[in-house]
């Protein structure tokens, strides 16, 4: 005797050697020897043999039309038997024949949109409209499957279907795994043997490697678009007292939101007066309002050479920046000094209209405002310049500032490495279209008009970051508890020491109008020039608040982001420099394992044949293939430069430079894009954004 049985979702027949009412011992066709469950057990039989019922059974089980199945079919539970009876016999007292009843079985477990399981062996039919339902599920995955097969094949032979080119970035970077564009792109990556970046390239459906990364970039962090909602500057409703100051301000030619300015009194007569007036949209922009949630939504504004995406709409910028010609809504640092020592005597914050005189530019004065001009103007004063009274003194102070940090902090800050200012051909305020003319122009890092507005920022960010804690009154900080290695700058509501600038405390609230984080800790230092001692209970953020700590999250990710695409579509212009210009060789410094960083231009590269060398070694390169859209190049040393005695002075000098700075991963894979973190631009890091 034989019996059918199930066993986790197989069917086994098998020859019974013994039987009890709760279980059979049954031996298999290859001589393995099971205990069956006698609930199991679904069919008893003495022919055929078990492999030939189970073979046969199954390929008659498929000339079972379900439809009629279902319509012969009790409405009450029934057992497979009574199906086979029913479908196979005319005769119904007569029941169907082991082989048709296997067949029934395996036809009915195969078809669950038709017959719902009630036990084992029994059966009951599905209710018509959930039939209908099924029967059309099916039928759509079924198109679904031919629709992803044709878009695999058109993919192969090198063309992109719409769908897939809609759904591109998507499919790359944040991919719904069941949908058919997905699909498709795997199906058609397997059947070619090609990475799907590759594949979607070739098929042409990325437009040009610039779009790639700009949308790429708006996909990840810009879903809804980049246009502004339609706003309103509020107005400053504070009588505000005016400033008996002669401001005037220094950035860059490009530079819109202007958030800074300075002002100095009292040259020549013993005590100096230092004004650092920062644009204070934070009196009329109020935390909760239509204009905040635009700056909190976006955190900061994008920088990339050629175009920029404004943290605030360009209205609201341009209602509280600090432009020449205007008296303008201020939050002001004023500082007494000695003038002969320097030392700070007095500090005082007041809320203010300030007179903007000049907004200076310093791409067209770092030629005349330069060491050699400042050092014969400590000597001869140059009334005969405009500012440079101002600006020798404001000079002389921040190397004082410099110097005094730098001994807190243990070491002197380098400048060796220079700063590279981008610019495209296209009009201003367009966006770029990848194709555009670049020119890549050098500015070594800590000239000294961005050093006097650095030091001026940094001296205001840590007096107030102070001032904040001395209150009670919780800010946004960057704090960094010492120099040693792995030790990073951290973000928090603490006045904490900041050990990379050496200063004891550090909040970043010079540039309201460009990062969300000085704008909160605007709002905080206004209630503490208006409610003095009791500023804690009228600042809009209380200490522990979750939502400061949620910005502080937030904002991280974000300036995280922005930043390393700017990284990347700078060494997107850098690659299409190198191209436009024919350069296919270089002049590097080896710093790290077998990578090598260009001497005039922005560019970290692996090099074949720098593995070895020592750190700061000067080499020849020899230029590879530039890959637009994984940022990709490698190159060959063809020269080594130095003399090799001499390799241990440029390695110190290297290593100095690189010490407080972390290299990129260039690994370029099939989908993710290898960069360069290369430091922001000149905008983004301009002397009133100082960097960390």
């Amino acid at each position: 005797m034989f019996v059918l049985f199930e066993e986790t979702g197989k069917f086994l027949a098998g020859r019974i050697l013994s039987e009890t009412d709760a279980s059979l011992q049954v031996e298999l066709d290859s001589g393995k020897r099971v205990k069956v469950k006698a609930a199991n057990a679904l069919l008893k039989f003495e022919k055929p043999a078990p492999a030939e019922l189970i073979a046969s059974g199954q390929k008659l089980s498929e000339d079972i039309e379900l439809e009629l199945a279902w319509e012969f079919a009790s409405e009450d539970e029934f057992g497979f038997a009574d199906l086979a009876r029913d479908y196979f016999s005319s005769d119904a007292s007569k029941p169907a024949s082991t082989l048709q009843q296997a067949a029934a079985l395996f036809r009915l477990y195969e078809a669950p949109h038709y017959f719902r399981r009630a036990g084992k062996g029994r059966f009951k039919k599905a209710p018509l409209e959930i039939l209908q339902q099924a029967l059309a599920a099916i039928e759509k995955k079924k198109q679904i499957a031919v629709q992803i097969n044709v878009w695999a094949e058109e993919l192969a032979h090198g063309q992109c279907p719409a769908p897939v080119r809609e759904q591109l970035y998507k499919i790359l970077f944040k991919p719904d795994k069941n949908s058919p564009e997905y699909r498709a792109v795997v199906e058609a990556s397997r059947a070619t043997h090609t990475a799907p970046l590759d594949l979607l390239q070739k098929a042409g459906a990325i437009a040009s490697p610039h779009q790639f990364h700009w949308k790429r970039f708006l996909f990840e962090n810009f879903p809804r678009g980049t246009g502004f909602p339609a706003l309103q500057a509020p107005q400053v409703k504070d009588e505000l007292p005016l400033a008996e100051v002669r401001a005037f301000s220094i950035d860059d030619s490009s530079t819109t939101e202007i958030d800074d300015a300075l002002s100095v009194q009292g040259i020549g007569s013993g005590t100096i007066t230092l004004g650092i007036h920062i644009a204070a949209p934070g009196l009329a922009v109020l935390p909760g309002s239509a204009i905040d949630a635009v700056g909190r939504a976006r955190l900061s504004t994008v920088y990339m050479p050629g175009y920029k995406l404004t943290m605030l709409p360009d209205e609201i910028v341009q209602t509280y920046t600090l432009l020449e010609g205007r008296n303008c809504p201020a939050l002001s640092l004023y500082l007494t000094l000695d003038e002969t020592t320097l030392e700070i005597k007095d500090r005082v914050t007041r809320l203010e209209q300030v007179p903007i005189v000049s907004n200076l530019r310093h791409d067209e004065l770092d030629n005349t405002f330069t060491e050699a001009f400042f050092e014969a103007a400590q000597q001869v004063p140059r009334a005969d310049v405009p500012w440079g009274v101002e600006l020798t003194f404001l000079h002389r102070l921040a190397k004082h500032l410099k110097g005094q940090r730098e001994v807190v902090r243990g070491k002197p800050e380098n400048f060796n490495r220079p700063d590279y200012n981008f610019k495209l051909d296209n009009p201003t305020g367009q966006e770029p279209h990848g194709e555009e003319t670049v020119s890549i122009s050098i500015r070594q890092r800590g000239a000294p008009l961005d050093l006097i507005v650095a030091e001026a920022m940094i001296l205001a960010n840590s007096t107030w970051g102070q001032w904040l804690g001395e209150h009670g009154v919780p800010g946004i900080y960057r704090s960094q508890a010492s120099l040693a290695p792995g030790v990073k700058v951290r973000m928090g509501t603490k006045a904490l020491p900041h050990a990379g600038l050496g200063v004891p405390s550090y909040a970043w609230s010079t540039s309201p109008l460009r990062r969300y984080t000085d704008l909160v800790n605007q709002w905080q230092i206004i209630a503490c020039v208006r409610h003095g001692r009791t500023a804690a209970l009228a600042a809009p953020f209380k200490p522990r608040d979750a939502d400061l700590f949620s910005i502080i999250s937030c904002f991280d990710a974000a300036y995280s982001a922005y930043n390393g695409f700017q990284a990347g579509i700078e060494r997107y212009w850098t690659l299409k420099y190198l191209q436009q210009n024919s350069i296919t060789e270089l002049t590097a410094t080896a710093f790290k394992d077998n990578l090598v960083r260009a001497d005039d231009l922005p560019l970290v590269l692996p090099a074949l044949g720098a593995q070895g060398l020592p750190r700061g070694a000067k080499v020849r390169i020899k230029l590879g293939a530039i890959d637009e859209i994984t940022l990709d190049i490698s190159g060959t040393v063809i020269e080594r430069l130095d003399v090799v005695g001499d390799s241990a002075g440029g390695a110190q000098v290297e290593a100095a430079n690189d010490e407080d700075e972390s290299e990129s991963n260039l690994a370029a894979g099939p989908i993710s894009i290898a960069v360069d973190l290369n430091e922001p631009a000149a905008d983004a890091a301009s002397a009133s954004a100082p960097a960390d």
